[in-house]
């Protein structure tokens, strides 16, 4: 997410750390930013009025004559990035009503994704303990009236539909809030028709569904990926509706972030929520300060933590948590463990999300760390009960077997156990911690540890430091020879 405009301000930005700051060259280093801002199709006047702000906050006295002018520019550009995406007061809030049914009304072309959102944005309410109610009103396309009844199934949530050619989308949507009513749900989601581009039929259509209908909330879905098409799309929606607020989907692929930059400055309406993947559980409340902090390449850890409190298994971590205080952590725990975490996505994304660990996935290259957990996951399931209990049990011939079983090398069985040993002390350390510490200490784990790596390579080099290779052979055959004689001197005296 966003790969293209970090790396664009990183570049930009690096003029803060090349010597001595002057008017010149904090004004040359901007300019640079804006560049960045314009290549991630942030829109033209956007861009240019977010420079101007950064810049006059940036050139002043109070800024050149701090002892540390480089954190302040920083921080300026991360304030002017969170105010240009909603502020800190963003509202994501619905506006649900004590009593009877708030109706929610999405809008928006067709292959934004508004039919799976409407899923998505109902799953979320669901979690909430919202009573929720679907009505598929996208009569222009019966496919979507199918996908919407799949979607309810799937999440356990009603969807009222009638046949295309015997009914209205007002109708649907009116006849809808009546059985959302009798049935005492307390939202009511119109997913209504989209077309393949603003036309006035889909504008009249829309119009006239918000003005019988009379929705609490219009909500307009965009797919980030269309950068400034999904701005104008939005705009222009919003001239003709008064939307309550922007769902932007597909903010996992979108590499540019123009769209996230730009709603809110260009129409004044507030993004709610994104979607962060094809999952239905993958749709997340926007706060642009969290944004800010992924686009300066700072992580996310706030909505990490929340994210593993709503899916991690809460029993299941308080058993491991007493397992390890005990002392007691085994193979089966350790992969249990794995598990969870492959609920919160890839490891790529996760490491993104801690503050500090964004570069070390950048590092990796090539490496895939997913590609690793399976292979681990193999390695471990190819045990016995017993072995994972007691890994200790495992000789040669065992490691073998595991290895064959699990279609890995014994080198990686023998690096799995010498790792899980490793790691067990340092999760014992931590159990007592809470999320946000333990994500914390996981940080301080990056810098040349186990998380890291590099570090392994760096010990290499500093073994060769000591002497020629054959120099070092010999002095670990020499240590050989020494813990063999003690083993020999031990038996004579028994």
């Amino acid at each position: 997410m966003f790969e293209g405009i970090t790396q664009g301000l990183r570049g930009a930005l690096s003029f803060i750390d090349r010597g001595r700051l002057t008017e010149a060259n904090i004004r040359e280093g901007l300019r640079q930013v804006r560049q960045a801002l314009l290549e991630a199709d942030v829109h033209y006047d956007v861009a240019t009025a977010f420079i101007e702000r950064v810049t006059e906050e940036a050139v002043g006295e109070r800024v050149l004559k701090s002892l540390r002018p480089s954190e302040q520019i920083v921080s300026i550009v991360y304030q002017e990035l969170t105010l240009l995406m909603g502020g800190p007061q963003n509202d994501t809030s619905l506006h649900l009503k004590r009593d009877g049914v708030t109706v929610l009304m999405m809008c928006g072309l067709q292959g934004s994704g508004k039919t799976t959102t409407c899923g998505k944005l109902a799953n979320l309410l669901k979690d909430r303990n919202i009573s929720t109610m679907l009505v598929a009103a996208d009569l222009q396309r019966p496919a979507a009236i199918e996908q919407l009844k799949v979607l309810g199934q799937q999440l356990g949530v009603p969807v009222y539909s009638e046949p295309p050619a015997e009914s209205t989308p007002v109708r649907v949507c009116r006849n809808g809030l009546k059985e959302a009513e009798k049935a005492g749900a307390r939202v009511l989601i119109l997913d209504t028709a989209g077309r393949l581009h603003i036309d006035d039929a889909l504008m009249r259509e829309l119009t006239e569904i918000d003005n019988k209908c009379q929705p609490d909330q219009v909500l307009l879905v965009c797919d980030a990926m269309t950068g400034q098409d999904a701005v104008n799309s939005a705009k222009a929606f919003n001239e003709a509706l008064e939307l309550d607020g922007v769902i932007l989907t597909k903010l996992d692929g979108d590499t540019r972030g123009g769209a996230a930059l730009s709603v809110k400055a260009v129409t004044g309406v507030p993004i709610k929520f994104v979607g962060v993947g094809e999952q239905i559980d993958k749709l997340q409340e926007f706060h642009p300060e969290r944004m800010a902090d992924r686009i300066l390449g700072m992580g996310d850890i706030r909505t990490l933590v929340e994210d593993a409190q709503r899916k991690f298994d809460e029993d299941e971590m308080l058993r491991a948590q007493e397992q390890l205080e005990k002392g007691k952590w085994t193979l089966d725990d350790f992969l249990k463990q794995f598990k969870q975490i492959k609920k919160l996505g890839s490891m790529g994304e996760i490491m993104k999300m801690i503050p500090g660990l964004g570069g070390l996935a950048e590092r990796l290259g090539d490496m895939n760390p997913d590609q690793d957990l399976r292979q681990i996951e193999g390695i471990i399931q190819s045990m016995t009960p017993d072995e994972r209990r007691n890994p200790g049990k495992i000789d040669r011939s065992r490691r073998h077997r595991i290895a064959s079983g699990s279609g890995s090398d014994p080198a990686d069985v023998n690096k799995l156990l010498k790792d899980f040993d490793a790691m067990s002390g340092m999760m014992q350390k931590i159990a007592g911690m809470g999320m946000m510490e333990r994500m914390r200490a996981i940080k301080g784990m990056a810098d040349g540890g186990m998380l890291d790596p590099g570090a392994q390579l760096r010990k290499e080099k500093q073994r060769s430091k000591r002497g020629p290779l054959d120099t070092i052979k010999a002095r670990e055959d020499k240590r050989k020879k020494r813990k063999e004689a003690r083993k020999q001197r031990k038996r004579n005296r028994k």
